[in-house]
This record gives C-alpha cells, structure tokens and sequence, in this order.
C-alpha cells in the first residue's frame, strides 16, 4: 500500500496541541519525519518520566508552554506560526 501521507504534510506548517502527552509527542515525532514544521502547544508534560522528555522532542520541533483556554495566547500562536495545519 502506498504511503498516503508521505508527501502531504512535507514543508507544511503543522500545529499541534497536547504535545506533551503520549498522544501528542507520537503525533509530532510523525510529523516531523514527514517533514513538516512543527509548534506544539500545551501544558507542560503531565508525569516524570515522559514520553516527551524522554525522545528529546523540544530538540525537534518549536515547543511553546501554554493553555489552550487562553485564547489570546493562542491568537498569539496562530498568527506568528501562521499554521497550514492544526490537530487540537
């Protein structure tokens, strides 16, 4: 089966809320291997140990702290990383 994704997120700009859970890190790691830029947004980890810490994914991707429910931080976000896409 050909690889549906492999050409459709390269060099795109893709935000990611909840990086920094176990969900969200697997998504940005794939992401990233894909070849799209990637701002993840969230809380911080949740646990020590975890799965963000533990794959050095601020080392990869642009890693900003924040509270989806503060809206004009997020406003903040959109319009400085101008997303092509968002997974929330």
């Amino acid at each position: 089966m050909e690889n549906v994704f492999k050409d459709f997120y390269k060099e795109k700009k893709v935000l990611v809320t909840g990086h920094t859970g176990f969900k969200g890190s697997w998504l940005s790691i794939w992401l990233n291997e894909l070849g799209s830029e990637v701002l993840g947004f969230s809380l911080n980890p949740p646990t020590e140990p975890n799965h963000f810490s533990l794959c050095h994914l601020s080392d990869r991707i642009q890693h900003v702290v924040g509270d989806i429910r503060d809206f004009k931080h997020v406003c903040e976000v959109f319009a400085s990383f101008k997303p092509d896409v968002v997974f929330i």
